[in-house]
């Protein structure tokens, strides 16, 4: 859960599960340029995330057809990160976050992930809508640290709609125009232009 600590070398950890990861300019991983990942599990041995602004063109109808009424506008499969990318993990909004639901994973609030092999039509009532992501993105332990340390990832708090958001595409200058100040000017960095 979020902001339960856990030891790490003598030292307590606060968890970063349900805060978002927003790529700065200085990172060069093509994987990840311009992305908001939301950190769906964060432990000792390593993080877990999905890219929220990455939609593909494959509708989540073809693929997991059972959800598709569940899924948000638009509804197609997105690219949740480079690792397995024939995995899919599914996000959930809840209607009632605090009703206890099967298949349900909290991550922050009314989000979590949710189990595809729950059948959809039970959940219908509960589930205020979806996102589904081919693959997802991993880090071992101590290496998303070291990667905000250096200036790759700005930790950010997610708000319960960031990883529904209709126009995905605008999610990244989105997130960084409301914290404001210097962090709202970098949503207006030129694409093309390279950090040494």
């Amino acid at each position: 859960m979020q902001g339960e600590g856990q030891a790490i070398g003598g030292r307590a950890m606060e968890s970063m599960t349900g805060r978002l990861l927003v790529a700065t300019p200085a990172l060069k991983d093509p994987n990840f340029d311009r992305t908001v990942v939301l950190l769906v599990a964060h432990e000792a041995g390593g993080a877990l995330g999905v890219v929220l602004n990455r939609a593909t063109e494959v509708p989540v109808a073809e693929v997991l057809g059972d959800w598709s009424d569940l899924a948000r506008h638009p509804a197609v499969l997105f690219e949740g990160g480079p690792v397995q990318p024939d995995s899919a993990i599914c996000l959930a909004r809840m209607r009632h976050p605090l009703r206890r639901v099967k298949g349900f994973h909290q991550v922050s609030g009314a989000v979590g992930t949710i189990d595809l092999s729950v059948d959809p039509e039970r959940l219908r009532e509960s589930i205020g809508g979806i996102r589904v992501f081919a693959g997802y993105s991993g880090w071992g332990s101590g290496q998303l640290e070291q990667e905000i340390a250096d200036g790759s990832w700005f930790l950010l708090d997610a708000l319960p709609g960031d990883a529904f958001v209709d126009r995905p595409d605008d999610l990244w200058p989105m997130v960084l125009r409301r914290q404001g100040g210097m962090m709202a000017a970098v949503a207006h960095f030129p694409p093309d232009v390279a950090l040494n």
